[in-house]
């Protein structure tokens, strides 16, 4: 049988069909975007979006297990829940859907919210899903580079309390893992949540330390304020989008994403190694 992913083309979901290619699974792709869609032979490619009814009708035929992604869009929401309605019309009921850390209690935050509800319905309806529920992810340290780089601060308010930031090759390969594991299994298996997250809790101090002794000269940390943030997201970014931005760096300052006792052991006895670290991503990032 084949499995389907969504949000293919995006940080998270390349490598997650990189892993299940490399697993020998049957993979199809759904993507808006063809001219993206540059994935290795034999991967069955069908343009449309997760609003595209007649698209989604297509991919689902003679799919057996989903890999759920959305986009943070104002309408991701809506998105989800009706791809998991056809899904259901599909007969598809094997699912790994990824969420967000503490998509249960950061109720105020768009996009951490509306996981939960799709978490909900996960339930409600009898899907068998693992729930994966990334932290930060390392990757996102990309879009603050070069602010790093020709400045010296680490300028994302990620707050005193700590952030176990999470590398989207970890999240991928688990997200492979647990996809083949309900593929395979011979009949519906239990929901399960798990935490992804890094190896270190890091606070903005600590990250900021971290990239003065990659670089070899000071770099300091921006702060918890998120004001400023806010504007600069901004100015590349839908203005609602950076608001939900700063929502998102708020939760970051009051309580931090601080794993629960045992998610990293659970995670290096999925993966069958260490997770990835933020000083080694930060170091190939500083080239």
């Amino acid at each position: 049988m084949t499995i389907l992913v969504t949000g293919a083309t995006g940080r998270v979901g390349r490598h997650v069909v990189d892993e299940l290619v490399r697993r020998g699974a049957g993979v199809r792709v759904l993507t808006r975007d063809s001219a993206k869609a540059d994935f290795a032979a034999g991967i069955d490619v069908v343009k449309g979006d997760l609003l595209d009814i007649d698209a989604l009708r297509s991919a689902f035929s003679g799919v057996s297990t989903l890999f759920l992604l959305n986009a943070v869009t104002g309408d991701e929401f809506t998105q989800a829940i009706i791809a998991l309605n056809i899904a259901r019309e599909s007969g598809v009921d094997r699912v790994v859907y990824l969420s967000v850390f503490d998509a249960d209690r950061a109720v105020n935050v768009p996009h951490f919210a509306v996981k939960f509800g799709a978490e909900r319905m996960l339930e409600a309806f009898g899907f068998g899903a693992t729930i994966l529920r990334p932290a930060y992810f390392i990757d996102n340290e990309v879009m603050v580079k070069d602010v790093i780089l020709q400045h010296g601060v680490y300028p994302m308010p990620i707050g005193p309390k700590g952030v176990a930031m999470v590398d989207a090759r970890d999240i991928a390969e688990v997200a492979a893992i647990e996809l083949i594991r309900r593929e395979g299994a011979a009949e519906k298996l239990p929901n399960e949540t798990i935490n992804l997250v890094g190896p270190d809790t890091l606070t903005g101090a600590d990250v900021a330390a971290i990239w003065a002794d990659v670089l070899g000269r000071p770099v300091v940390y921006g702060g918890d304020d998120p004001s400023g943030f806010e504007a600069n997201m901004a100015s590349f970014m839908p203005r609602w989008t950076a608001y939900e931005m700063r929502l998102m760096a708020e939760r970051y300052v009051s309580d931090g994403m601080i794993p629960n006792q045992g998610d990293r052991e659970r995670l290096t006895g999925i993966l069958g190694r260490p997770l990835h670290s933020y000083r080694d991503f930060a170091a190939a990032l500083a080239g």
